[in-house]
């Protein structure tokens, strides 16, 4: 339990065990799942935690309100990670009202059988808790179809936007904690989680946009207070799908030749005058972090080799994930190898035009079993061709 401000209270938990959030995405640095209590004439709870934390999590709460009853929960987004401690929680508290829209329940009766105690909100509702009244302000489809935020005053209490992984070490609020290692992880979180949705977020943030904020409680990671317009800035330019100039080349091998052609085209596009050039192994490097970095970054160069007839498993399911997130504005080259049947190159070739639909730059290099003289100067020049259009 943590004071934020007079009347509100951190009542959240953290999780330093569980290795993949949704069971995709690497958790090498923990998660938390933030809950806040508002202790006024009514006491109400703003989104539970994961079920697994209930003992610690009720625990928090009466630290605050002793045997005082909890009188509303108020339901910013059905994910379990969030209402799985509905059930619990009216055992305890039986007279609790729980507060969503409409949405917000039909997902409660299919996850937790609950429907009775229900208050339903609409846009703009408010709801009076003493010296304290709520505003609700409904964001659909920042990332479910339910997802609300709630305003108390000049505190935002924002669901899963404004989150980001890793566990809270001690300090809650961000004035309190070193952020340095939150930042990378709130646009992977972004990215891997909310990045298919950028026009219901620029619809969001614009319902928001006239709204003072002092504090920004969203239900992963630290409070904001200090950082409030950074964080409001980074959601911001990734809905907006905007980057920097620089290239994410990402790579499947098998023998080591589709790595040395990778490594070539890094050369020619960093002699070429690009400083931001990551490279990325597609069966080492967890493809969460290169859809991060691709949100990052506008160029990206891909090659895998041929396998099986068809292209290097690894290539096929990023490409097919990238599609998934929609991402938008990028420039795309490739390259590809192969033993005895070319496949990759055309493959991503068909990637790009039926579902990435990215800019073409440069000339495809196909590789036939190793690098030779004039395939590698055929992938230094797709190396600079990348590097004279990100620097255009």
């Amino acid at each position: 339990m943590q004071k934020i401000t007079e009347n509100i209270y951190y009542v959240g938990v953290n999780d330093r065990n569980k290795s993949l959030f949704e069971g995709l995405w690497p958790l090498p640095y923990g998660v938390s799942y933030n809950s806040y209590l508002i202790d006024d004439e009514k006491v109400c709870l703003i989104d539970t935690v994961e079920v697994d934390f209930f003992t610690q999590y009720i625990e928090h709460i009466q630290e605050v309100i002793g045997d005082r009853p909890v009188d509303y929960l108020v339901i910013n987004h059905m994910e379990p990670d969030h209402s799985g401690s509905i059930a619990l929680i009216k055992k305890y508290y039986p007279n609790i009202q729980i507060i969503g829209n409409k949405k917000t329940f039909q997902m409660m009766e299919g996850f937790y059988g609950i429907t009775e105690g229900t208050l339903e909100v609409k846009n703009g509702d408010s709801l009076a808790l003493g010296k304290q009244t709520l505003n609700f302000v409904l964001t659909p489809m920042v990332h479910w179809p339910e997802t609300m935020v709630t305003l108390c005053g000049t505190t935002l209490f924002s669901g899963d936007a404004f989150g980001c992984f890793g566990a809270l070490n001690g300090g809650i609020i961000d004035a309190q904690i070193n952020c340095d290692s939150f930042w990378l992880e709130m646009e992977r979180y972004y990215s891997n989680i909310v990045g298919k949705y950028g026009t219901p977020v620029q619809n969001a943030l614009k319902k928001l946009a006239d709204v003072k904020l002092d504090y920004i409680c969203a239900t992963h990671g630290p409070v904001w207070h200090e950082h409030i317009q950074k964080v409001i800035a980074i959601y911001d330019r990734l809905s907006k799908y905007e980057t920097e100039p620089g290239l994410v080349i990402c790579y499947g091998t098998m023998y080591g030749n589709t790595e040395r052609a990778a490594e070539v085209i890094a050369r020619a596009a960093s002699e070429a005058g690009v400083k931001n050039i990551v490279v990325y192994n597609v069966s080492k490097t967890h493809h969460s972090y290169i859809i991060r970095d691709v949100f990052r970054y506008k160029g990206l160069i891909v090659g895998a080799p041929t396998y099986n007839t068809a292209l290097y498993h690894e290539m096929d399911v990023l490409l097919s994930e990238l599609a998934g997130k929609d991402i938008k504005n990028h420039l795309l080259g490739w390259f590809g190898s192969y033993g005895w049947a070319s496949k990759a190159v055309s493959e991503i070739a068909r990637w790009n035009e039926e579902k990435l639909h990215y800019e073409p730059v440069g000339e495809p290099v196909e590789i036939k079993q190793s690098l030779t003289p004039e395939t590698k100067a055929q992938c230094e020049a797709l190396g600079r061709a990348m590097a004279e259009k990100l620097l255009s």
